[in-house]
């Protein structure tokens, strides 16, 4: 490990003087500059390398950041957004916002050489992060709805709804209930147009229901009627019914029979924290205000 580290430490040194004399006035004066440019982003490389062995992360990142900077001045963009992506990738592992930095940089390359599905990927990525090491939902959903934009501009429907369910289940989650009801309905409507993916639609259809339930008793009954129309077989599957079961005790204000019928339902098909987090709310709405129709 220290070895390694050593080798690293030796290999930024040797960068930094062949940087150094492509800058003098011989270096310049024999054209030899460029070579020297090539040969310092190599050392960055390796010692980024070796700094990977040693588990040295935050080092490994600022090694293949030195290596980005040199590719983008020297106009070699590929190579230089490559370089920060894998300076992110050792930065992930330490400092999250350090890693978001070198990834943003990496997409603004990217977008700039047209390459949008790999600038899409990349800030699904920062979502992740944002979403797992940071906790921040705001940002995550902002990045994971500008992926889902260059997801569709570049025709790539399944990638661009599986971020947008993402953003669907976060606005829920911070109780922007509209727009993630207006999310779910457009993926349960694609859904609908595929015979490999129309039976995902009652899994959509499900979650705008209970997200319209979290509004409005009345919206949540014409909203399941619309979804019956649209997906006849909606109708016959245990979600709808228990939608509609919610509905009726509601309505007679019968918050121990919604108990029972979410106990019941969970018995058969266990519901994820996403669920359990919206019918709780919607009890506890229903419990602090009895005639709220």
């Amino acid at each position: 490990m220290a070895d390694n580290e050593q080798k690293a430490l030796q290999l930024i040194a040797e960068a930094e003087k062949k940087l150094n004399s492509s800058k003098g006035f011989f270096g310049s004066l024999f054209g030899g500059g460029s070579n020297k440019v090539e040969d310092a982003v190599e050392c960055y490389q390796r010692a980024a390398n070796m700094f990977k062995m040693a588990k040295k992360w935050a080092q490994a990142g600022s090694a293949f950041c030195d290596a980005a900077n040199l590719h983008s001045k020297a106009g070699s963009r590929h190579d230089a957004a490559t370089n920060y992506v894998d300076a992110s990738n050792c930065y992930k592992k330490v400092d999250p916002n350090e890693a978001v930095t070198c990834l943003l940089k990496a997409i603004d390359i990217y977008t700039d050489m047209g390459r949008f599905t790999l600038a899409a990927k990349h800030h699904q990525s920062i979502a992740e992060m944002y979403e797992n090491e940071a906790n921040d939902l705001q940002r995550a959903v902002q990045h994971y709805e500008q992926a889902a934009d260059y997801f569709k501009g570049e025709e790539s429907t399944s990638s661009a709804n599986k971020c947008m369910l993402k953003v669907a289940q976060y606005a829920a989650q911070l109780e922007e209930y509209e727009k993630a009801i207006q999310i779910y309905e457009q993926v349960a409507s694609s859904c609908l147009d595929s015979s490999l993916l129309k039976y995902s639609a009652k899994e959509y259809f499900f979650r705008a229901a209970l997200c319209h339930l979290s509004v409005d008793l009345l919206n949540a009954q014409h909203a399941l009627e619309k979804y019956a129309q649209q997906y006849p077989a909606f109708q016959d599957s245990r979600e709808y019914k228990l939608v509609k079961t919610l509905c009726e005790h509601l309505e007679e204000q019968n918050v121990d029979g919604f108990t029972e019928a979410v106990k019941e339902y969970d018995s058969i098909s266990r519901l994820d924290q996403w669920y359990t987090t919206i019918l709780l709310r919607i009890k506890k709405q229903a419990n602090d205000n009895p005639d709220l129709r």
